[in-house]
């Protein structure tokens, strides 16, 4: 396999237990798997782990592309989250709270949504963001604080973009009562 296959054929050749391919596929989408990622959580070490599930559960065959023409970033993208989001809800309340306390002694560490939420942590928004439903608050937290379009919304949460677009829309819309 050579570096210029295409993901449809390295995904072929990695379910064939072609150990160059699946090296190849790691070189093209690991490092922006991996900023990607540390968009949403700040503890490095936990999305290097995240990133090396994702890859090793595509080299075991546990993660399998349906159409391997399809949208490969995305789907890495799926499985990438999900394992995040699976990685975050593991972690006790604990060892949360350490994590948030080492992150304070080393100011880089606080991720742009970290510093965020902390601004508005006792303020009216807040309050208003803990009041909408699971599925609007999630919207919001893709769109607005993670920065993603409504594709990659839509992806990361597993609905159509339409959907996105109407919970965001009904997220402004209770946010904007409840802050007037």
């Amino acid at each position: 396999m050579t570096r210029t296959d295409g993901d449809a054929e390295l995904l072929a050749a990695i379910a064939a237990g072609d150990r160059s391919a699946f090296e190849a596929f790691y070189r093209r989408h690991a490092a922006w798997l991996l900023l990607r990622l540390r968009y949403r959580c700040a503890d490095r070490s936990l999305v290097d782990d995240v990133v090396q599930e994702t890859f090793l559960a595509v080299w075991r065959g546990k993660a399998r592309l349906r159409d391997p023409s399809g949208d490969v970033p995305g789907w890495l993208w799926r499985i990438g989250s999900r394992r995040l989001i699976d990685s975050l809800r593991r972690q006790s309340a604990g060892q949360r709270l350490l994590g948030r306390l080492a992150r304070r002694r080393h100011p880089d560490a606080p991720s742009a949504e970290e510093q965020v939420l902390l601004g508005v942590e006792h303020s009216d928004l807040a309050g208003a963001l803990g009041r909408l439903s699971p599925e609007l608050r999630a919207v919001v937290q893709a769109t607005v604080l993670d920065g993603l379009t409504t594709a990659e919304a839509a992806v990361l949460l597993g609905i159509p973009a339409d959907t996105v677009k109407t919970r965001a829309m009904r997220a402004r819309r209770q946010l904007r009562q409840e802050l007037a």
